[in-house]
């Protein structure tokens, strides 16, 4: 791959580039904005990042969160940007343009839309996804099984947040337009952290980062190899529909790592599950080593003339976030060979110097025993469980039985975004019904839920 080729201007439904004039915005800000005044995104405001919502105490959501991490994503465009524009700064006007100014945007965006596909309640609505899939049994199961491809199946069985965003963004859905938000290449390759298909992913002991998960689904594979062949992409050789990473992605996802990693324990702080003390121990040793405004000796004198925790925390946050802006910039442009090459297997926070790496170790045991198994952590994921699977079951029945009269009733309740009159088409029926449910908000599946098995009355409006 090149810095020189790796980006575009053209946007998913046009067949050439079309570099539209807009004195105030640049094509990559103009996603930015497509994607913060979506419905999608405003959704998230309503779907659980950690902690349950709504409560008493403000902890952050999928839109929070991602707002976040678009701050920190614009600030790593800006850091890897200016460095790769002075290096090669013989390279042309328009390649110092974008990489000093531009590329910053197209970080940015990737960000604001990296969590755009995940479902209700947390990881769990994945996981709810994949349980009702493969846990199919009798006659549901010898339809869909029979009607569909091993490729399909597996996006159902395996179905991954990752790329659903690529399919919410580029599909169509039921407007004649193609294109779907139409998103330029440059930001949707900036977001695919998995450029793998689903029967080649989910290889989480194999070598290739890329097979981890997965990026898109069978329905969108032409999409990803149109974005592949226009940035130059290479696929891995026998993997099947597997391709490098862009190296825009490692930036996205160095911004989400670093946010969750102390966003989630302040919010654990903040709801009083872990005290100052045990935030400050994880976090200052990290400024050990560091000299002037960044060592350890002058943050603890900021801190003691701070005399609220809330505040100390979020100071310590604020300091930890910039610190590793700037560790993670500068590895990027150490591995710039292998970024190039497709060969980096590892995200930029594993690349580390060892010391760090063993503190990140420390956080990363610390939030998994004492905040994502949480008592209320985990009756979210069960509820999400209950919720999601019954939806599934009740929509799922209607659309293979569409002679049953509450069928037909069930099936009046999806919004006409979603088609699901495609004949014999049945991944692309049960998909539109996944595409219902997984955008839903937590609020709204628990009260369709709750209606439509009987639990709850609606009113009359």
């Amino acid at each position: 791959m090149n810095w020189a080729t790796l980006y575009t201007t053209q946007r998913t439904g046009d067949t050439t580039v079309k570099n539209t004039y807009d004195q105030v915005r640049n094509s990559f800000q103009r996603d930015y904005d497509r994607i913060i005044f979506s419905s999608a995104f405003r959704r998230l405001q309503n779907k659980t990042q950690v902690f349950p919502l709504p409560g008493a105490i403000f902890v952050h959501n999928r839109l929070t969160h991602s707002l976040e991490v678009a701050s920190v994503g614009r600030s790593l465009g800006k850091a890897v940007g200016e460095q790769i524009a002075e290096k090669y700064k013989h390279e042309g006007e328009a390649f110092v343009e974008f990489y000093r100014h531009e590329l910053a945007s197209v970080i940015a965006s990737a960000c604001l839309a990296h969590d755009i596909g995940n479902p209700p309640f947390g990881h769990s609505g994945e996981d709810a996804i994949r349980a009702f899939f493969t846990g199919l049994e009798g006659e549901m199961k010898d339809k869909i099984h029979g009607a569909m491809t091993t490729e399909q199946l597996r996006d159902l069985e395996f179905f991954e947040g990752n790329s659903n965003a690529l399919r919410i963004l580029t599909h169509s859905f039921n407007e004649p337009e193609a294109g779907g938000y139409k998103l330029t290449y440059t930001t949707l390759a900036s977001l695919v952290k998995y450029p793998s298909a689903s029967i080649d992913g989910f290889k989480k002991k194999g070598a290739l980062i890329a097979t981890k998960k997965s990026g898109f689904f069978d329905s969108e594979l032409d999409t990803y190899r149109q974005i592949a062949e226009a940035l130059q992409i290479p696929k891995k050789e026998g993997h099947g529909n597997v391709y490098a990473r862009h190296p825009f992605v490692y930036l996205t996802e160095a911004a989400d790592d670093i946010c969750y990693r102390v966003i989630d324990l302040e919010d654990a702080h903040r709801l009083h599950i872990i005290t100052y003390d045990t935030f400050k121990d994880m976090f200052l040793p990290f400024f050990d080593v560091e000299a002037d405004y960044n060592s350890r000796s002058y943050i603890e004198k900021k801190l003691a003339n701070i005399n609220d925790d809330n505040q100390k925390v979020q100071y310590i946050r604020a300091r930890w976030i910039g610190l590793m802006i700037g560790k993670m910039a500068n590895i990027f442009m150490a591995h710039e060979a292998e970024l190039l090459n497709g060969t980096l297997e590892k995200d930029l926070l594993k690349c580390l110097p060892e010391a760090d790496h063993e503190l990140i170790d420390i956080i990363n045991a610390f939030s998994v025993k004492y905040i994502y198994n949480y008592k209320a952590v985990v009756e979210i994921e069960i509820a999400g469980y209950n919720v999601i699977g019954g939806l599934l079951k009740e929509f799922v029945h209607a659309a293979l039985h569409p002679e049953l009269t509450k069928s037909a009733k069930i099936m009046k309740l999806v919004s006409g975004q979603f088609p699901t009159g495609k004949g014999e088409d049945v991944y692309g029926n049960i998909q539109s019904l996944v595409d219902f449910i997984s955008g839903m908000t937590d609020l709204y599946a628990i009260d369709i839920y709750r209606k439509i098995t009987g639990i709850t009355i609606p009113e009359i409006r």
